[in-house]
Order: structure tokens, then C-alpha cells, then sequence
């Protein structure tokens, strides 16, 4: 079992930069495909970025391609989510998840329902 904990949200201007971390509890961490999620107010949640198991794969949504960067630390049990040139349509709150992969741990699951295990969010306010 999983319990994952995010932090490093904050407020910041328009064109500047954050680092999010989000912290695993269990001990299987390698086994898990984690991704980032947000959801702004009034809108439904949406997938960020996303990184296998094995760390050799990633995802990212169109409206983060080349300002947000996924990373994981198997060693520490966490995965970051580094982001830049920061847009006001970014303030959302960030949810870190994970995918268990019992096999394959290239696959970069982009589904939010493959996703079992999810922290409680940490607030990102861009402002302009």
C-alpha cells in the first residue's frame, strides 16, 4: 500500500518556477508508475505528466510539453515535478498518483482510473 504525501506548492508570478514533490510511504515504490494530476476550480481533473516505473518513460500533456518536467527517485521513494515559465492557467491543485505495474514497468498508464493510490493535493496559485 501506497500513502503519498505532495509538497512544495506555493504562489508564485507568472514566468517563474516551482519544484513539486511528492513522497511514497511504501516499500514497492519501484513497482509504480506515478503521474501528476491538477484540477483548477470549476474543471474536471486532468492528467499532467506522467513517468513509468522504471523511470525510462514519460508523458506530458500538450499544455506542459517543454515547462514541465517529471522525475522520479527510486532511491527516496519520490517523484518530482519540476515547472517553468509558469502561466496563471497553470493555478490548479496537484495531485501526485500511483499506478501499480506488475509487470511492465515501461508502460506510462494515462488513465486516471489506472491509478489506485493518490495524495491529497498541494495548491499551485500563478499569479499574473
Amino acid at each position: 500500500q501506497e500513502q503519498l504525501v505532495e509538497s512544495g506548492g506555493g504562489l508564485v508570478q507568472a514566468g517563474g518556477s516551482l519544484r513539486l514533490s511528492c513522497a511514497a510511504s511504501g516499500r514497492t515504490f519501484s513497482s509504480y508508475a506515478m503521474g501528476w494530476f491538477r484540477q483548477a476550480p470549476g474543471k474536471q481533473r486532468e492528467r499532467v505528466a506522467v513517468v513509468s516505473a522504471n523511470g525510462g518513460r514519460t508523458h506530458y500533456s500538450d499544455s506542459v510539453k517543454g515547462r514541465f518536467t517529471i522525475s522520479r527517485e527510486n532511491a527516496k521513494n519520490t517523484v518530482y515535478l519540476q515547472m517553468i515559465s509558469l502561466k496563471p492557467v497553470d493555478t490548479a491543485v496537484y495531485y501526485c498518483a500511483a499506478s501499480y505495474q506488475h509487470s511492465d514497468g515501461s508502460y506510462v498508464p494515462e488513465n486516471q482510473s489506472e491509478y489506485y493510490y493518490w495524495g491529497q493535493g498541494t495548491q499551485v496559485t500563478v499569479s499574473s
